[in-house]
């Protein structure tokens, strides 16, 4: 299982970012997924959820209402569309698949990770 996250860069505040997650897996759409981000110095931090159909969705409260999951099981692809982002939102974000249908922010839940994709937001 492969998971290739992409869509990172470096913006200014209040910008905007999308990032994809594609799955290489044709069974990618039987479990939840999620994303999580880690900024230098600090622990890895959950960050949004989603359930395998997509049809539920849990956020941390620091991008409530400012980022939104989704997916596209069809094309075995995890979207984090990212508004109004701020210098705090600065990490490398992970998208990790569970083993479950049901997501989680607990980051133990998750079996496979990707490599990580940059964010960058400057003041």
């Amino acid at each position: 299982v492969q998971l290739q996250a992409s869509g990172g860069g470096l913006v200014q505040a209040g910008g905007s970012l999308r990032l994809s997650c594609v799955g290489s897996e044709r069974t990618f759409g039987r479990y939840g997924v999620g994303w999580f981000r880690q900024a230098p110095g600090k622990e890895r931090e959950f960050v949004a959820t989603i359930t395998s159909a997509g049809g539920s969705t849990y956020y941390a409260d620091s991008v409530k209402g400012r980022f939104t999951i989704s997916r596209d099981n069809a094309k075995n692809t995890l979207y984090l569309q990212m508004d109004s982002l701020t210098p705090e939102d600065t990490a490398v974000y992970y998208c990790a698949r569970g083993t479950l249908s049901n997501g989680s922010s607990d980051w133990s839940k998750y079996a496979y990770w990707g490599q990580g994709t940059q964010v960058t937001v400057s003041s």
